[in-house]
């Protein structure tokens, strides 16, 4: 198992996180760790996103890693800021061959056969589906999966906790990101780790 398939195994749903406030990193982290989603995803598309991935490093029983990664430069600050994986919305063999020299765990992602077949040149078998639903939805993805049979997915983008269980009882599918669990702005704890209860169950 690759370290990044370890990752995508520690729960069926990955929070993808926009946080505004590096204040609200850990409380947010708290909740969702305690909801029993401890892998967290927090994307590169705020000025504090670098501060917040720092501030959920010291929750206990996080994993956090840095989504939105772009460039070998995002890829280098994730990394000082503590990252434990790294996820990007598309694939470019530059970025991949940054992420394959430090040997963090990388997620990229893909939406057709082609940006598969460039992963799989470059020794990757583990991608993000995104944006799923704008890509074809389920539908899609059982198609484009079908010649790869060795090759796992996390779809992400517009899936929700309605939608969420359709994509996970997929053979090819072993997490799905979900930007629902958090809305943006102060964080409600209870909530968000009601949430977390919520999509931790839909593969129990």
């Amino acid at each position: 198992m690759s370290d990044i398939e370890a990752i995508m195994r520690m729960a069926p749903v990955i929070p993808v996180l926009v946080i505004d406030d590096a204040a609200h990193g850990v409380p947010i982290a708290q909740a969702l760790v305690a909801g029993g989603l401890p892998v967290l995803e927090v994307t590169l598309r705020t000025p504090a996103a670098l501060d917040v991935i720092r501030a959920m490093k010291t929750v206990p029983g996080a994993v956090v890693g840095a989504g939105t990664v772009l460039n070998a430069r995002d890829l280098d600050a994730s990394l000082e800021a503590g990252a434990e994986f790294i996820v990007s919305p598309g694939l470019t063999a530059g970025l991949a061959q940054a992420a394959a020299k430090t040997g963090v765990p990388f997620l990229p992602g893909t939406a057709n056969a082609s940006d598969i077949m460039l992963g799989l040149d470059l020794g990757l078998t583990r991608f993000k589906f995104f944006p799923a639903e704008a890509s074809g939805g389920i539908a899609a993805l059982k198609a484009i999966s079908g010649p790869f049979g060795e090759v796992r997915f996390c779809p992400t983008g517009g899936i929700t906790q309605a939608t969420a269980g359709n994509w996970l009882a997929l053979d090819a599918v072993l997490c799905v990101g979900g930007s629902w669990l958090v809305p943006q702005g102060p964080p409600d704890p209870e909530t968000i780790e009601a949430a977390a209860h919520a999509a931790r169950a839909l593969v129990q």
